[in-house]
């Protein structure tokens, strides 16, 4: 009975030892494909701030293409390799929602709406927009409760812009027409940059604001990430995404799996 046991042993530690390697290898193979998908695919991306309010708010979760513009080297994990310019590039459209690394710093994650495309001449007047001097059209539309700069909640002006090429989205005015940068240039944008502002047109540190002034300023394409696609997932009330025990108060159903428009 003894050498009948030692006969069988062997081969079950053989078995022990294949399915610890199975399972590492396919633990490697998921973290290749993850790395793989999140490099040149999708990339999850969070809304810290209210700067794009009503489109995106904060605790929106949302998926970014990274091949809708093609790549460079900030598509890739902490910017490496390190080359010049794009490859398989394409240029972003005006209207798009886009992720792009801040330009003064190239680090951090900005994510706003392409508004001025390379050569074009964009100002504010009194709160009103205009593109290569033509004013760009608003209705306004039902109002937003949202917070104002002073942390009051209550409905605040909103309006349907309709942008050159026919993108429609809507903005706020959390100040009416008379918002800090809603008398702004004229700015003439450089060949090569993009001109971004956010939908909360008086809450966003964007390209109305200079790089020297602790703005966004211009944003090279080589900067651009991906666009916006779809919000996934979504909580308010300041829960976290991981705070599961408060979903039956804070999670927004209403706003998962909806386009960025």
């Amino acid at each position: 009975m003894s050498e009948s046991m030692s006969d069988t042993a062997p081969p079950a530690v053989k078995k022990s030892e294949g399915g610890i390697g199975e399972t590492i290898i396919v633990i490697l193979q998921a973290l290749a494909i993850a790395l793989v998908v999140r490099t040149f695919l999708f990339q999850p991306f969070n809304i810290p701030s209210g700067s794009m309010i009503p489109t995106l708010e904060i605790g929106d979760y949302l998926f970014v293409s990274k091949y809708s513009y093609g790549y460079s080297r900030y598509s890739f994990p902490f910017g490496f390799p390190p080359f010049q310019g794009r490859i398989f590039g394409a240029a972003p459209k005006r209207g798009d929602v886009v992720v792009f690394k801040l330009p003064r710093d190239n680090e951090t994650d900005y994510i706003k709406r392409v508004i001025g495309l390379p050569g074009d001449k964009i100002e504010m007047k009194k709160g009103r927009l205009f593109i290569n001097d033509q004013m760009v059209p608003r209705e306004p539309i039902e109002k937003v409760e949202t917070e104002d700069l002073y942390g009051h909640v209550g409905p605040v002006p909103t309006y349907r812009e309709t942008l050159p090429g026919g993108v429609e989205h809507r903005i706020i005015e959390i100040q009416g027409d008379d918002g800090y940068n809603d008398n702004a240039g004229p700015f003439v944008v450089p060949q090569g940059d993009y001109f971004m502002m956010g939908d909360n047109r008086d809450n966003s540190t964007d390209s109305r604001v200079p790089q020297d002034q602790g703005g966004v300023g211009y944003v090279p394409l080589e900067n651009v990430e991906g666009r916006a696609e779809m919000i996934f997932f979504s909580v308010g009330g300041g829960a976290a995404a991981w705070e599961f025990w408060r979903w039956p108060w804070t999670l927004r159903v209403n706003r998962m799996f909806h386009a960025v428009r």
